[in-house]
């Protein structure tokens, strides 16, 4: 973003963005708790409108974002059960629909399901560079998707799936590539294309415009 403040604490209509991210989450009845991973002394937690809510825990994070993830785990030990659901938010998407997670949430019903994620099929023309600025070859789109999150997974088997990546010496970018290292189907679940991450200064805009299309208002 090039900015001095984490992107997640960002104004977004009238809030931070991490609260948009956590309000859909601590929304839902079937979410018992909302853990919270942030960076070492983190002090803009305890200014977030969401900081008193009896479902929010927060805790320490790491380097990268299967340390973070895997504290986030750890944390529920002794609380979560080996095959209880957990979900994997990024804090820099605010825009996630509250259909969209309980579509992901309904797929708990359906015993053979191993766990999934949030994706949208590609829209645009892929290319790919051979390093120089210019097109090395097109990319066939046909079965690509975006993934997006939540993702859900089993606490216990994605806890086993990132420590195996740990010893493997693996940098996974998502939960599910950890449990596809290990064999796990994941099923991809249908999600909106307006599910989008803050990464640039353009998307804040667009994030703006999704919400205020919902008619968002203030959290707080």
């Amino acid at each position: 973003m090039g900015l001095d403040c984490p992107k997640q604490y960002l104004p977004l209509v009238g809030a931070p963005v991490l609260s948009w991210s956590l309000r859909p989450l601590l929304a839902e009845p079937r979410i018992r708790a909302v853990v919270l991973v942030v960076a070492p002394d983190e002090l803009r937690v305890a200014a977030l409108p969401e900081a008193g809510n009896p479902k929010l825990r927060v805790v320490t994070g790491g380097a990268e974002r299967q340390d973070s993830v895997r504290a986030g785990l750890a944390a529920l030990a002794g609380q979560a059960a080996e095959h209880d659901w957990v979900l994997v938010h990024d804090a820099a998407r605010p825009c996630l629909h509250p259909d969209d997670l309980g579509r992901l949430l309904t797929c708990t019903g359906d015993a053979a399901f191993p766990g999934g994620l949030l994706a949208a099929p590609v829209a645009d023309t892929l290319k790919r560079t051979g390093g120089d600025g210019r097109v090395a070859q097109t990319i066939c789109r046909d079965g690509l998707w975006r993934a997006l999150t939540p993702q859900m997974f089993r606490w216990g088997p994605l806890l086993a799936a990132l420590a195996a990546a740990e010893r493997d010496g693996v940098r996974v970018t998502d939960e599910a590539q950890a449990m596809e290292r290990l064999g796990h189907a994941v099923e991809l679940v249908p999600g909106r294309s307006d599910n989008l991450k803050i990464t640039h200064p353009e998307d804040l805009v667009l994030a703006q415009a999704v919400l205020a299309g919902r008619g968002a208002t203030d959290p707080r």
